[in-house]
């Protein structure tokens, strides 16, 4: 039953985090999406996982902004979700859209070399 809140809560903490990012006016924020968040079995503290789209200066800026932003974020989150304390954030880079576009190049290689190949056998 716990498992079953902590997922609930999650989720809705995902869904706010994502709505509160998309509002903020930092200039130091990038391209970024929140992935996904884990709450803590007693609700009390709360990764989100944010992907951001460029290269590491930007992902290191975006990172320090959202630190920055962590307790706006926070109470837009105790106002939006009612719960009896409002979790502590942090947040994770996420590497998951970049670790699968890594792996979609790497295909797209291979299947280029195996064409490649292929055809001088010919």
């Amino acid at each position: 039953m716990a498992a079953e809140r902590a997922a609930r809560v999650a989720e809705a903490v995902r869904e706010v985090a994502a709505e509160v990012l998309r509002g903020l006016k930092d200039p130091g924020i990038g391209f970024a999406s929140v992935m996904r968040a884990e709450v803590s079995a007693d609700l009390r503290h709360v990764k989100i996982y944010v992907s951001v789209f460029g290269p590491e200066a930007e992902q290191a800026s975006t990172m320090a902004a959202l630190a920055r932003a962590r307790g706006h974020v926070r109470s837009a989150l105790g106002r939006e979700i009612r719960l009896y304390r409002t979790p502590e954030i942090q947040f994770v880079l996420d590497g998951s859209l970049e670790h699968s576009d890594r792996i979609a190049r790497v295909l797209r290689q291979l299947h280029g070399e195996r064409d490649s190949a292929g055809s001088t056998e010919d």
